[in-house]
């Protein structure tokens, strides 16, 4: 272990004995702001704690057996026990490293999601719904919350763009890799000669922005106009002016909204997912530059990028990042994504480790 490394981690230890003897006190409830602060804390480096004291007890351990070598009684025993303790002591040294990665700050966070049908007309705003149903059959299971935000349908039941907003714990850590182009290859229903066409759909996973904390608008920078809505909703969508649009001039970012019934609701739908749009591509220049310090493919955030391709003739989809194909495009496709994000938040961890390494 480098030593930069343990004085790190010798760091967390005696801010935990310290926090557990803040705890202690009779009077520490009595600003329960800074209570909450330090058992929050507590409960960050409990583990990376309890770690530590593993590892060294384990070298310990190798010390202790290094003596016992001298014994030719004790001689064999003590080689075993030496093996042994260097393979756990190799395993607590990676567990040690990924505790201490950097954590990202809007992990915790809802997310918006965008999605965009691109090349392929019809049949990907079709593909852009299967996107959404699988987004959204995921987001079931793992019980969080999904309203449509924004939508533009198309004639045969697909969208030309989506947006939606997933909340739930740990929405935004779980979703963040999936923004890019999907790729589709199938026949489309529309099709009589069975031939595969392919098409794309463009994602994006926005962490949810705080209006007032996260971006700060100038009021005088933004124009925001009224109009007729359009789309089925009968009479009432055709006497008020209740649709807005809403552009930040400054970064010439435009925002429509039509969904609600009211004016007042959809200024206010069109104000978050303007400024979730600001701030991811604030996000965004800042993961371009981490991208392209340590060559990161996963945590680029280059929505240009093709990161996926769903390949229906043969059954499989494949991630083009990682590199891994799965044969169960089905049950991918109803919402089975924990694999795949599993395998992806790994690539990412083992991308961040290396640069850890590289950086010592």
């Amino acid at each position: 272990m480098k030593n930069s490394m343990r004085e790190k981690l010798a760091q967390i230890d005696r801010r935990q004995y310290e926090i557990d003897h803040m705890l202690q006190q009779p009077d520490v409830t009595s600003d329960i702001n800074n209570y909450r602060k330090l058992t929050k804390e507590h409960a960050e480096i409990t583990p990376v704690a309890t770690a530590y004291q593993q590892y060294l007890q384990t070298e310990n351990d190798i010390e202790s057996a290094t003596e016992m070598l001298a014994d030719p009684d004790l001689k064999s025993f003590a080689t075993q026990e030496i093996l042994e303790a260097k393979d756990k002591l190799e395993q607590l040294t990676l567990e040690l490293q990924t505790m201490l990665l950097p954590k990202d700050e809007n992990d915790d966070r809802n997310i918006l999601l965008e999605i965009r049908a691109g090349t392929g007309g019809e049949e990907s705003a079709l593909f852009a719904a299967n996107l959404l149903r699988m987004y959204t059959r995921y987001a079931e299971r793992a019980r969080w919350q999904v309203e449509i935000m924004s939508e533009s349908p198309s004639d045969l039941g697909g969208y030309r763009e989506v947006i939606v907003r997933i909340a739930g714990a740990n929405a935004y850590a779980k979703m963040k890799f999936e923004s890019g182009g999907h790729r589709v290859q199938r026949v489309p229903e529309t099709e009589s000669q069975g031939r595969v066409h392919t098409s794309a759909c463009t994602v994006a996973v926005m962490p949810e922005a705080d209006e007032i904390a996260d971006v700060n608008i100038n009021p005088a920078d933004l124009r925001i106009d009224t109009f007729r809505a359009s789309g089925a909703g009968g009479q009432h969508i055709n006497k008020t002016d209740s649709a807005v649009r809403i552009v930040h001039i400054p970064t010439g970012t435009v925002v429509e909204c039509q969904e609600g019934r009211s004016q007042h609701s959809n200024k206010a739908t069109a104000m978050k997912i303007l400024v979730t749009r600001i701030k991811d591509a604030q996000i965004r220049v800042q993961q371009a530059s981490e991208a392209a310090t340590r060559k990161s493919l996963v945590g680029s955030g280059d929505r240009s990028e093709r990161i996926r391709t769903y390949n229906f003739p043969q059954g499989r989809i494949t991630d083009h990042r990682v590199n891994l194909t799965w044969y169960k495009i089905d049950a991918m496709l109803d919402g089975d994504l924990d694999e795949m994000f599993n395998a992806l938040a790994a690539e990412y961890q083992a991308e961040q480790l290396a640069a850890l390494g590289d950086a010592g």
